[in-house]
């Protein structure tokens, strides 16, 4: 069963949960082939009901002591933009779309993405975006990221917050 794990972090972010779990966002997902959707919701007000998205089978939870396995099993990992879960998800090779909080200050997060989009390591949008990301999106063209190498990731992001 083709599965998306959808993490937020230890943080909030139910506008990406109510998003994702939106009619046509669901819909997208399933023309895609995704007939699972497993949502990590954090520290949200927003905890999907496993009835609430009647086309694909949803599991949700706030928090476990490790999303690895989630992230294992995931065919697509949508993540909010922290390094931890960023990193996390590219080590582990999975594809990731990374839907970017415009609403916080001082957004860190979105230099990150951006360059690790440049890279070709992710796909980005924002919750506005995101219906129209889901359709278009063209994962072939993700280049893996090379784990292990703590160095590199220091420099890389050193580039993207422009240290």
């Amino acid at each position: 069963m083709r599965t998306v794990f959808v993490t937020v972090g230890t943080t909030s972010f139910d506008e990406l949960i109510r998003s994702i779990t939106c009619p046509q966002n669901v819909q997208a997902l399933k023309a895609r082939g995704y007939e699972r959707l497993v949502l990590q919701t954090g520290r949200g007000s927003i905890i999907p009901a496993a009835d609430s998205c009647p086309d694909v089978r949803l599991e949700a939870y706030q928090f476990k002591d490790s999303i690895a396995e989630d992230i294992k099993q995931a065919d697509l990992v949508i993540s909010h933009a922290g390094a931890g879960s960023c990193l996390e998800a590219l080590e582990a090779g999975k594809p990731l779309l990374v839907v970017v909080n415009d609403k916080l200050m001082n957004n860190h997060q979105l230099e990150m993405a951006r360059q690790l989009h440049m890279d070709s390591h992710l796909l980005y949008c924002t919750c506005s975006t995101l219906t129209e990301t889901l359709r278009t999106m063209d994962l072939s063209v993700l280049q893996p990221f090379l784990p292990g190498q703590p160095k590199n990731f220091a420099n890389f992001l050193d580039k993207a917050l422009g240290i």
